[in-house]
């Protein structure tokens, strides 16, 4: 007989600072430590290096994992899907007070050192560890992690399998069923469907667009679509600027290619927009063409933003950080004049990314919208698919997989709710094989 226990520890009841601990009788698994981002009142360039982990924990910033002490067995490891900073972003607070290392993809765990070298307040000593998708890895004689190749806004990501004597547990928080991905593989289909047929436990799934109908676009139509918006034009010679999310390689890398087929040379700017994409280049993920131009720090983003108007704005393209409108990001800044970059009647602003569904952020990117129509810039609003799963997608899922539970994470209680009609039409029942958790509850599963 093994007991399992699902753990919510954080993202349960909100969107952000993921964390689940999942025990297999006395062993625990920690998947993911993320941030909440906008409680610490910004999207991708976060400061808070200073700040104490409760300090943290009181503001609702990262999760409350004091709540692991009452938690009977050993933390053996620490593993994360992928690089979003509400996955790993509370791994230099929290992750120093277990004994145990923190697993992830080599893009993921290459971001994860970032962040701790970075970090002012404590001194994060567990072992690295990369894993590639598609690879195994025993963490006791009972336990092992397997990683299988997903897809997401953010390169190298997987879904979490961990295997148990009694059947798998399946972490698969952020996905997309992508066929068609611009970057990286098409996530395993088949390793899905055997793992169906071998016998899975648990499924453990964000809920995040489980509202949206139908199934999430392929990258390929974002690509599409900013092809359009870049090149399928007759005023070629304005100016333009391209936001999107710094971590979204994928994306970054066709908007660098498009600006190459327009004859301009590409220029990022933002400190978040250099972490990201200069380490995919660096670790051989994306290749930039040799006229590209990355600059990170204020000083040099300005003088960058000099010299383009006074070439022209004909000749490149910048591609920057601010699109929720976030205090201080590039975007932001060129929209209050705070840089040499003058918007002129008829420049364009395109936006290649969603407005992040809070209220603080909904406010900023009006702001920063409105400033930017009264200096004259034309908007491209919404030049962007998701990276998360539809209602049909998760569907797909869950047929594949065929859980005996299902636990919806990775959201609000609405999501949450969503997801439970889907998975309720798919025969699960709430209460016994269906199972709504809450921050701080832990859930208890006994197999044979």
């Amino acid at each position: 007989m093994t007991e399992i226990g699902i753990i919510a520890v954080g993202g349960y009841n909100e969107m952000g600072r993921n964390m689940t601990a999942i025990r297999i009788d006395d062993d625990i698994i920690i998947v993911d430590m993320g941030l909440r981002l906008d409680r610490v009142q910004i999207h991708e360039d976060v400061e808070i290096d200073k700040m104490h982990s409760l300090e943290l924990i009181e503001m609702g910033a990262i999760p409350d994992d004091t709540i692991m002490k009452e938690v009977n067995g050993n933390v053996r490891a620490i593993v994360c899907t992928h690089g979003h900073l509400d996955h790993i972003g509370a791994i230099p607070k929290l992750a120093h007070r277990y004994t145990a290392p923190i697993i992830g993809t080599p893009y993921t765990t290459a971001l994860i050192k970032h962040q701790i070298e970075s970090e002012r307040k404590f001194g994060v000593k567990n072992n690295i560890v990369s894993m590639n998708a598609g690879e195994h890895m025993e963490i006791t004689k009972e336990i092992s992690i397997e990683f299988v190749n997903a897809q997401h806004s953010i390169i190298d990501t997987i879904f979490l399998v961990i295997h148990t004597n009694s059947g798998a547990i399946v972490y698969a928080c952020d996905f997309k069923l992508d066929r068609t991905p611009t970057l990286g593989e098409a996530p395993d289909f088949n390793r899905l469907k055997q793992l169906g047929e071998e016998g899975v436990i648990a499924l453990i799934t964000e809920s995040t667009n489980s509202g949206r109908n139908g199934k999430a676009p392929s990258e390929m139509i974002a690509h599409s679509m900013l092809r359009d918006v870049l090149l399928g034009t007759e005023e070629s010679d304005v100016g333009m600027i391209v936001t999107t999310f710094a971590s979204h390689v994928a994306r970054v890398n066709s908007i660098v290619k498009f600006a190459e087929e327009m004859g301009r040379i590409p220029i990022l700017m933002g400190s978040s927009m250099e972490r990201y994409i200069a380490t995919a280049h660096q670790m051989g993920y994306i290749e930039l063409p040799e006229k590209v131009e990355i600059y990170g720090n204020r000083r040099e983003i300005d003088k960058a933003l000099a010299k383009i108007m006074e070439v022209g704005k004909d000749k490149y393209l910048p591609v920057v950080t601010g699109h929720q409108g976030e205090p201080g990001a590039v975007l932001g800044r060129i929209a209050n004049g705070d840089t040499p970059y003058k918007i002129e009647k008829g420049d364009r602003i395109i936006f290649s990314a969603n407005v992040i569904p809070s209220p603080m952020t909904q406010a900023n990117r009006y702001a920063l919208e409105t400033k930017l129509k009264m200096r004259g810039a034309r908007i491209y609003d919404n030049v962007h698919v998701s990276g998360h799963a539809y209602r049909e997608d998760h569907w797909e899922l869950l047929r594949m997989l065929k859980p005996e539970h299902v636990i919806p994470a990775h959201g609000t209680i609405q999501m949450h709710s969503e997801y439970i009609q889907m998975a309720e039409d798919a025969g699960y029942i709430l209460g016994d094989t269906l199972h709504l958790l809450r921050n701080g509850e832990e859930l208890y599963i006994e197999e044979e």
